[in-house]
């Protein structure tokens, strides 16, 4: 089978979305689009479109599989690109995502399934700086508003943004007269590793056929025990704050305050322990005023020495550089990005849920004792 190299270009930003996918179909000769639209899941079937730079080229329809557009979309995407790579006339393949589709999960599709003959080359989240701050602030629900992708899709349409934007190496940037110096500040401290690319300036093909897109090294890199979190930044008017400590939190007095921390940013997010869990690391994720809390899993100081080989090289290095001769990696590790960031206000709150000093000396056995709250455990495990 001849070798086609694939492009994803996702985002909820529709406009600017297509504008990066009509960019490259003009700047790379011989590329070619595929579009699933899922919009047309309650009609039982999702819709395929194949273009390039002069129009549509065909058009098809694809079965919905258990009531789920998405899963629609996986089983048909591979063997569109695989008739594609074996007609040997395309360039590259440029899949572009349906609105809430996540890159994460078509990424781990295209490598998984497609082989050494459909190399992943990149992916592409495109952005109006405008919207930027609209869509992490929307905690709607996506069914209610038309983009969920089956019946069971419970995400929102803040956390959907942020993981589009956060796992994407490139970012196409429009260059939007509504912007400020804001909007642009905000979307360089979430995202300050990726390569923007404003859009219409030539450069996003470079940035599509250069190099490789290793998939787990992109998960490895959003996995809370050792995601590359943002550093300190402070510019025009948005602040990101990097909150580090070494003690557990009081699981009461944390959940306490979740609501005061959740809606303190407009983006947090990060690794924490609560002194009644010890060995459990949590995942922090917030967005929207909406915040998931998950097990990422035991800590690695929890593990025994013969299990350290089955953690991952990326998760081993990270704990190595911040151990802690007495707590390993245990830690808190939370990051907030916003306009306005109450900085002093939002350090004291967290440092108010911290063991007190009598309560850390007590120890760890002490710390499994302590009054906790049933709301926070159904809260972890929901």
């Amino acid at each position: 089978m001849n070798r086609l190299p694939v492009v994803i270009v996702g985002g909820l930003h529709a406009d600017a979305r297509r504008a990066a996918v009509d960019e490259l179909l003009t700047s790379v000769p011989g590329s070619v689009a595929l579009h699933h639209d899922l919009s047309t899941a309650v009609r039982g079937t999702v819709v395929r479109t194949v273009r390039d730079a002069t129009g549509i080229l065909a058009t098809g329809e694809a079965p919905l599989i258990n009531d789920c557009a998405c899963c629609a979309l996986r089983e048909d995407l591979v063997p569109e690109l695989e008739r594609l790579a074996d007609a040997g006339l395309t360039r590259l393949a440029v899949v572009e995502l349906w609105d809430s589709v996540e890159p994460k999960a078509m990424a781990e599709v295209v490598t998984g399934h497609g082989g050494a003959h459909l190399p992943l080359s990149t992916v592409i989240t495109a952005v109006d700086p405008a919207l930027l701050l609209p869509c992490l602030g929307n905690g709607d629900d996506l069914r209610d508003v038309g983009l969920a992708a089956a019946a069971s899709d419970r995400r929102t349409v803040a956390d959907t943004w942020a993981r589009q934007l956060e796992y994407a190496p490139v970012l196409a940037v429009a260059d939007s007269d509504r912007a400020d110096d804001e909007d642009r500040a905000l979307l360089a401290q979430l995202h300050p590793t990726a390569h923007q690319v404003t859009l219409g300036s030539g450069a996003l093909a470079a940035a599509a056929l250069t190099g490789g897109f290793d998939v787990e090294a992109a998960a490895a890199a959003q996995h809370p025990a050792c995601a590359l979190l943002p550093i300190d930044a402070d510019e025009a008017g948005v602040s990101t704050m990097v909150w580090h400590a070494r003690r557990p939190f009081h699981p009461e007095r944390l959940y306490a305050a979740l609501e005061d921390l959740t809606c303190a940013a407009a983006r947090s997010r990060g690794r924490f322990w609560l002194a009644d869990r010890p060995d459990t690391l949590l995942h922090w994720d917030a967005a929207g005023g909406a915040l998931c809390v998950e097990s990422a899993g035991p800590w690695l100081r929890a593990l025994p020495d013969a299990a350290w080989e089955s953690v991952p090289p990326m998760r081993r290095a990270a704990a190595a550089l911040d151990w802690h001769p007495e707590h390993g990696d245990c830690c808190q590790h939370l990051v907030f990005t916003s306009p306005g960031l109450d900085r002093d206000g939002l350090e004291l709150v967290l440092n108010s849920c911290l063991l007190t000093d009598a309560e850390y000396a007590s120890g760890r056995d002490a710390w499994q004792r302590l009054k906790t709250t049933p709301a926070f455990d159904a809260f972890l495990e929901a």
